[in-house]
């Protein structure tokens, strides 16, 4: 597929086929977890066929969806992005969605076909009530971004019983890199958790985060091997993205992708009991950046709808219109046919680089 014959659904319906059919090679040992993945494979196909009568009404619908569903978090990690943008704070939250109007989101993305959720925060397990939630919905994936350090009992039993909901760790490599950016004791806190939910078979993830200076490390044998060793199932490999000019210098540009891409071939031939992904991939195979609903868009904690958790810009709430209506927004709309997520970039996120230019679509309500 080149880019002058780009067709975006049959991109990310490709992209789906692929992630199940790698889960369900990954979870061949573990029959609760093949089970519930065989009878989301259905789910998916089903949700394929309402993204394409979508398509043919001129209306795309992303495959995946990401949630921030609180503003709150009980660490303080350096370089986190959700404080950097003032999305994440220590401050009591106000006029946040409650559970039953993520439930009414949740509910409205399986009508429209979109088959994943990430669960985001903040941090994400402080709103059991939302994800209570959206265990209702098996016909939805729902992987968790979570620092883990709040993983209890209850939580086990919820992850036990519903196999849509994913875990997924955030770690920065070993304990020495691991702790010094989210705090002491947190790197053991997360190899215990793993270890318990190893026990019980609960499929669970990692997720990584890659810069140009430690995406060597990160895709060692050493690390995948410690990881694999824990139970871990799924590896995210989250490109790094600054959000100010100090640490542009650490975006990871094309020979850090390019590096990536190649190990991930390798891995996942070395690994065939895990699922590697990276996120949020290779722009010049989707003819650009997929955020504002080429691919994927986001929902912060207040009900804004944004082009990606990185892009914290956005003229719909969820809270006056439907999930279909906020796809179409003034603001995503321009993003997508304005050119902006089509150009080449060197590194980092491309609406972080045209930022000028979506303020001026946000403020002045124009087109570019």
């Amino acid at each position: 597929m080149t880019a002058s014959n780009f067709d975006i659904q049959e991109y990310l319906s490709e992209g789906v086929e692929a992630i199940l059919k790698d889960a369900m090679r990954a979870t061949l040992k573990n029959p609760k977890e093949s089970i519930y993945l065989l009878k989301f494979s259905k789910h998916a196909r089903k949700a394929t066929k309402i993204r394409q009568k979508y398509e043919q009404n001129g209306k795309n619908i992303p495959a995946f969806l990401i949630a921030s569903i609180t503003s709150s978090c009980n660490l303080h990690c350096t370089g986190c992005y959700s404080r950097a943008n003032d999305a994440c704070s220590d401050d009591e939250p106000k006029n946040q969605l409650s559970g039953e109007q993520w439930e009414d989101i949740f509910m409205q993305a399986k009508e429209i076909g979109i088959s994943f959720i990430v669960l985001a925060g903040g941090e994400p397990l402080i709103r059991e009530d939302v994800i209570i939630n959206a265990s209702k919905y098996p016909e939805i994936l729902f992987p968790i971004f979570t620092n883990g350090t709040l993983l209890d009992d209850d939580y086990l039993k919820l992850f036990d019983d519903n196999r849509n909901l994913v875990p997924i760790l955030s770690i920065e490599g070993g304990e020495e890199v691991t702790d010094s950016r989210r705090g002491e004791g947190v790197y053991g806190q997360l190899v215990e958790s793993m270890k318990v939910m190893k026990s019980k078979n609960i499929i669970f993830g990692a997720s990584l985060t890659f810069t140009k200076e430690n995406i060597s490390s990160l895709i060692s044998n050493d690390f995948i091997n410690k990881l694999h060793d824990l139970g871990c199932k799924v590896v995210f490999f989250i490109e790094y993205v600054p959000m100010n000019h100090e640490t542009i210098e650490l975006a990871p540009g094309d020979s850090e992708r390019e590096l990536l891409f190649g190990e991930i071939d390798r891995l996942r031939n070395d690994y065939r009991d895990m699922l590697f992904m990276s996120f949020p991939g290779d722009e010049k195979l989707s003819d650009g950046c997929l955020a504002a609903g080429r691919g994927f868009f986001h929902i912060n904690s207040h009900g804004g709808a944004e082009p990606c958790p990185a892009s914290p810009y956005s003229d719909t709430n969820l809270c006056d219109t439907s999930l279909i209506e906020a796809l179409d927004s003034n603001l995503f709309k321009s993003l997508r046919d304005g050119g902006i997520l089509m150009d080449d970039h060197e590194g980092g996120c491309v609406l972080f680089e045209h930022r000028d230019e979506v303020e001026k679509i946000l403020n002045k309500n124009v087109k570019i």
